[in-house]
């Protein structure tokens, strides 16, 4: 018997529309069921996740993938309001940033980032990734309602 899947809705904060669109193949390359929904800035972020303005009927993520460097609010800002926010802090969040900064990876945890990728050049191997991702966030981790 296959236990069926849930299926999440995973926030993409990305700014770069070539990543945005690399992202989305990949969900589609590797049939991920799960709904991804794109924001290009911080200030959008927190809106889609407060259900704010055009965001009003959003759903709650189930996951979200967050660019460090940002237009607006960088993704250091967002990580630190989801993370202190009781409503937020409990939904996982995934750095997937180019930045290979020591200091950045040091902050990211500390303001309890889930977990910590770079971005791989290699478009085959940037795929592979978002399915790894998407494998243990959502098949491997048990993840709060």
């Amino acid at each position: 018997m296959v236990e069926s899947l849930n299926v999440i809705d995973v926030l993409l904060v990305e700014d770069d529309p070539g990543d945005a669109l690399m992202t989305q193949e990949a969900f589609e390359h590797h049939k991920i069921r799960n709904v991804l929904h794109v924001v290009k800035d911080g200030v959008e972020a927190i809106e889609f996740l407060r259900r704010e303005g055009q965001y009003e009927n959003a759903p709650r993520p189930g996951l979200i993938l967050l660019d460090l460097n940002l237009p607006r609010k960088d993704g250091r800002e967002v990580l630190g309001e989801v993370k202190n926010d009781p409503e937020l802090r409990s939904i996982p969040v995934v750095v997937l940033t180019t930045s290979e900064a020591e200091e950045d990876i040091l902050r990211s945890y500390s303001l309890h980032a889930n977990a910590y990728v770079t971005k791989p050049v290699d478009f085959d191997r940037f795929i592979e990734v978002v399915r790894q991702i998407d494998d243990f966030f959502v098949t491997v981790v048990k993840l709060p309602r």
